[in-house]
């Protein structure tokens, strides 16, 4: 069965490129028989979109890009764990919270040894690449 393409036009000329809904000529977007279902899908995408940018703002999540990023959420999610009612799934999560950590330490410490080490042989390279000699073999 080859999929069809929606029959609406574009205001650029262009057919959309989406595929049609069975036995109709256009897709969810514009078919007449699916407005109401647009129209609560792109409410609810709306809600959902002021939602999280409000939780992010009550909870100063700015994004999970840094390991520092990963350490703030996760003692947010600790301090609001320890908050709940203790509890053998309470406890669960809270174990595996602290080895969350652990592993997130661990990977700062090596991210600051590695820097290091970089910054340490980076004068190096940059000076061996400016030789008129090459490292090797020379002596």
């Amino acid at each position: 069965m080859v999929a069809r393409s929606c029959a609406e036009t574009k205001a650029d000329g262009r057919l959309c490129r989406a595929n049609a809904l069975r036995d109709q000529p256009f897709c969810f977007w514009h078919s007449p028989d699916t407005a109401d279902e647009l129209a609560d899908a792109r409410r609810t995408g709306g809600l959902h979109r002021r939602k999280k940018r409000t939780v992010a703002t009550v909870y100063g999540f700015s994004g999970l890009r840094t390991i520092e990023d990963h350490q703030d959420l996760l003692e947010t999610i600790t301090i609001e764990t320890l908050a709940l009612e203790n509890s053998l799934a309470r406890n669960g999560t809270l174990n595996r919270m602290l080895q969350t950590g652990a592993k997130l330490i661990e990977l700062g410490d090596l991210a600051k040894r590695v820097a290091a080490i970089e910054a340490t042989l980076n004068p190096r390279r940059q000076s061996d690449e400016h030789s008129v000699f090459p490292a090797e073999g020379v002596g």
